[in-house]
C-alpha cells in the first residue's frame, strides 16, 4: 500500500503547478492533523477548523483556499453546509452529558452571497434544547464581515452506542 501511495504522490507532484501543490500541501497536513489528534475528524483537519465553545455558542473558522472552490471560483456551497453543520453539531453535543450524542435530523440553509475572501467564520447558537431534540441556529460569515449565509438545524438526543456491546451483537 505505501509503495502504490508512493507512486500515486510521485505522479500528482510531477509537473504540478503551484496551486496544485498548495492543494496537495494542505490535503496532507489535514490529514495529519487528524492522525496526530489535533482535530476529531479527518473533514475536520481536511479544511483546517478551528472551533470555540462559549457561553452556548459555537464559533467555527475555516481559511478559504482553491481546495474549497466550485467551477465558479467561489466556497462550493457542499463546504458551508458542511461548516454548518459542524458547528451545529459540535454546540449540539457540548451540551449534553456524557454518553449521549446529538445527530442532525435536518438541515435547512439559505445562502446570501458568494463565500470569498481569506475564510470563513460560522456562528452557531442553541435555540431550544429539550430531552430528546434540539434546535440550532447559525450565521455564517466571510472575512470582510459580510454575511453569506443562514442556517437552522434539528438535531436527536441518543445514547451513544457502547463499542464493545455493539461488536458484540
Amino acid at each position: 500500500m505505501k509503495e502504490k501511495l508512493q507512486q500515486l504522490f510521485d505522479t500528482c507532484i510531477e509537473d504540478a503547478t503551484t496551486e496544485e501543490l498548495e492543494v496537495l500541501n494542505q490535503l496532507l497536513e489535514g490529514f495529519n492533523k487528524k492522525k496526530l489528534n489535533l482535530n476529531s475528524s479527518y473533514i475536520g483537519g481536511l479544511l483546517h477548523m478551528e472551533r470555540t465553545i462559549q457561553d452556548q455558542v459555537c464559533e467555527l473558522t475555516i481559511p478559504i483556499t482553491p481546495l474549497l472552490d466550485n467551477s465558479l471560483g467561489i466556497v462550493h456551497g457542499g463546504i458551508t453546509a458542511t461548516v454548518i453543520d459542524t458547528a451545529m453539531g459540535t454546540l449540539a453535543n457540548s451540551l449534553l452529558p456524557s454518553g449521549y450524542g446529538a445527530v442532525t435530523t435536518q438541515l435547512n440553509v439559505h445562502y446570501l452571497t458568494v463565500g470569498k475572501g481569506d475564510y470563513l467564520t460560522c456562528r452557531a447558537e442553541i435555540d431550544h434544547k429539550g430531552s430528546k431534540t434540539m434546535v440550532i441556529s447559525s450565521d455564517v460569515f466571510r472575512s470582510d464581515g459580510k454575511k453569506i449565509a443562514q442556517a437552522s438545524g434539528s438535531f436527536f438526543v441518543i445514547e451513544k452506542e457502547n463499542r464493545m456491546n455493539k461488536n458484540q451483537k
